[in-house]
């Protein structure tokens, strides 16, 4: 809160305060995302950090905290009560594109764990949209809203759209941000499942996501440990 402050009293750029900010999703020491128990405790906290300012974008941004840190850990009720109600928010102060397309991008994510499937891909298809028009493909924001657009895809069967967005955006994805960015390895692991899980896979297709999930397996351990739920779920898959 401190950093976030100052920050703010000296007019520090946007990428400033982000970084400042980021502290609370993203542990500074090892640059990995915080999951689990561990985000949902920040989540908390960063609430209760923000919880007196007047409702503004700093606030939204706690609230955003809150609900991915309530989602960490399946509660997942409560966490599209605080993303409904953010968004609410987020209209009523005029807030900027950017930033409603990110709530929604986060409600969207909660719909599908809710398994309102139609509701998530209608929304994750309309911030995909809104975010390549807006920050162009190569947009950090641009390629978390693919993969998300991709997943409902695939959740729905549409094997084919799925994999066809991700050999788009896969590739931008892995020049932009490397090839041990977990984003890349989330995407990676998807492409892969749509390939063997569509009913109309080839043996090459098999081969293909066989040698794609062995690849991003030893990627994720590496980079993010055994323990993480993205190594855990690449894992799962392959056996």
């Amino acid at each position: 809160k401190i950093l976030f402050a100052e920050g703010e009293e000296n007019n520090l750029d946007g990428k400033m305060m982000n970084d400042r900010w980021h502290r609370w999703n993203t542990c500074s020491l090892c640059k990995q995302d915080y999951h689990g128990v561990v985000y949902c405790a920040l989540g908390w906290a960063c609430w209760k950090t923000y919880l007196g300012r007047p409702e503004d974008e700093i606030r939204g941004m706690a609230m955003s905290v809150l609900g991915s840190g309530l989602a960490a850990t399946r509660n997942h009720e409560d966490a599209l009560s605080v993303e409904e109600a953010n968004l609410s928010m987020m209209r009523r102060i005029g807030a900027s594109e950017e930033d409603v397309l990110d709530v929604q991008s986060n409600l969207a994510v909660t719909y599908d764990q809710l398994g309102r499937d139609e509701e998530a891909l209608e929304m994750k298809r309309d911030v995909y949209s809104g975010h390549l028009k807006l920050n162009g493909e190569q947009h950090r924001h641009t390629l978390i809203a693919a993969n998300n657009y991709a997943t409902s895809l695939f959740g729905l069967g549409r094997f084919e759209e799925a994999k066809s967005l991700v050999r788009k955006t896969m590739p931008v994805a892995r020049r932009i941000l490397g090839e041990n960015e977990q984003l890349v390895l989330m995407m990676r692991s998807i492409y892969a499942t749509a390939l063997y899980d569509d009913p109309a896979a080839t043996l090459d297709d098999l081969r293909e996501a066989v040698s794609t999930l062995e690849d991003a397996g030893r990627t994720a351990r590496r980079v993010l440990g055994g323990s993480h739920p993205l190594t855990k779920n690449i894992e799962g898959t392959l056996q």
